[in-house]
């Protein structure tokens, strides 16, 4: 590798102790910009994604995604050769990532205060469900919940119609990329002063500050929003729209993709129309404006409308389903999606990182480890004693 494709991250060594999704995927993140990420696992199970089907030959298809770049290493951190040998990795470490409830890793004496009387210079990442402090700390917190609690799930959905939540774990999702921006933050300013510092970042929190357009709204008049289905919250036409064969979304929010859009459907008499003249007064008559539209939509196929809407420079695209995602050949022509070897099973496809970096692009290295796979070659790498690595060691044999 020559120096102008060094990572970004490559000579910080980061410890994960995540579960399920925060955690690590922000560890996934700093993998993906060369940090040596070690994630640390309990030696019977392992973080319970593993357990996570579908199955590749008994390997979890999610786990081998979620955990890609990184090593694994078994120990038990409630035993004192666990911990001894965690903290042996805890000196040679730049940061640590974890997931668990808060006070869990407080009473293996494995929190930040523990971590920093070892190592100084760590950057200790916490997430969780609400926060390490306040009166919900101690809840344990998925992402539904957060979803529930900071608005999300009041705004998904179509009016009237049952509480439905994002489909992909939003808030897991977005509290790890928090954590990976928190981590990356902390460590330039380790630069300036040679200490490390700790972490604190919710799905909770991380739910809440995404209502951008919510919160202009209530600050604004004291309106509180609800469910729109695909439409947006100020702006008009902007939503998905059905046609002869399935639907579109268009986004025709500003004069000219507004003139091009009605120039487009034969909509001249709205263009026209003062009452559509600028995108709150659409909103404001946004279901008669939908009718509008879809009385034109819905006699063309996707397909056309596409076309027709892009060469007027309307933005607008297809909903996509995961299958036809996953084969996109505007991806594939990106290079997009790419091909993680294993130890044990055929090389497995991997959704590639969005952070595209001229200098030094996102390692691509291997699928999720198995379980364990890497505890001796790293805790001997570490100068972890001999007695320890095998009393470690033994607990899975």
């Amino acid at each position: 590798m020559t120096e102008q494709a060094r990572p970004p991250l490559a000579g910080i060594r980061v410890l994960e102790v995540g579960v399920f999704m925060a955690a690590p995927f922000a560890a996934m993140q700093l993998a993906d910009l060369g940090a040596e990420v070690i994630k640390v696992e309990d030696p019977r199970s392992g973080d319970p994604v593993r357990a996570s089907g579908p199955f590749v030959e008994g390997e979890s298809s999610p786990y081998l995604r979620l955990n890609r770049n990184k090593e694994s290493v078994a120990l038990d951190l409630k035993s004192d050769a666990g911990r001894q040998a965690f903290l042996a990795l805890v000196a040679t470490a730049d940061v640590v990532v974890e997931n668990l409830r808060p006070g869990a890793m407080a009473r293996m004496g494995l929190d930040a205060a523990g971590v920093h009387a070892v190592n100084p210079r760590v950057v200790y990442a916490s997430g969780s469900g609400w926060g390490q402090d306040g009166p919900l700390a101690p809840l344990p917190g998925l992402d539904i919940m957060a979803q529930a609690r900071s608005g999300i799930m009041s705004i998904t959905g179509t009016p009237g119609g049952e509480p439905v939540k994002v489909g992909v774990p939003l808030c897991d999702l977005v509290c790890g990329l928090y954590l990976a921006l928190a981590v990356t933050a902390a460590l330039r300013e380790r630069d300036r002063t040679g200490v490390g510092q700790a972490v604190d970042v919710s799905l909770f929190e991380a739910g809440v500050s995404l209502a951008v357009w919510e919160a202009g709204k209530y600050f604004a008049t004291g309106d509180v929003g609800g469910p729109l289905g695909s439409a947006h919250q100020s702006q008009a036409p902007y939503q998905a729209f059905r046609t002869a064969d399935g639907w579109i979304t268009i986004g025709a929010n500003t004069p000219n993709t507004w003139a091009g859009l009605c120039r487009t459907l034969g909509m001249e008499e709205a263009l026209a129309d003062e009452r559509y003249a600028d995108a709150t007064k659409r909103h404001a008559l946004r279901e008669e404006l939908q009718d509008l539209v879809e009385a034109r939509t819905t006699t063309r196929t996707t397909g056309d409308l596409e076309a027709a809407l892009g060469a007027t420079g309307v933005p607008c695209a297809p909903i996509n389903d995961y299958g036809e995602v996953f084969t996109d050949d505007h991806l594939t022509a990106r290079g997009f999606y790419w091909d993680a070897p294993h130890p044990a099973l055929p090389p497995q496809r991997q959704i590639g990182s969005p952070m595209r970096l001229s200098a030094s692009p996102p390692v691509r290295d291997h699928a999720g480890p198995p379980l364990g796979a890497d505890t001796r070659a790293v805790l001997e790498r570490a100068g972890v004693p001999a007695d320890v690595v095998d009393a470690v060691c033994a607990v899975r044999s």
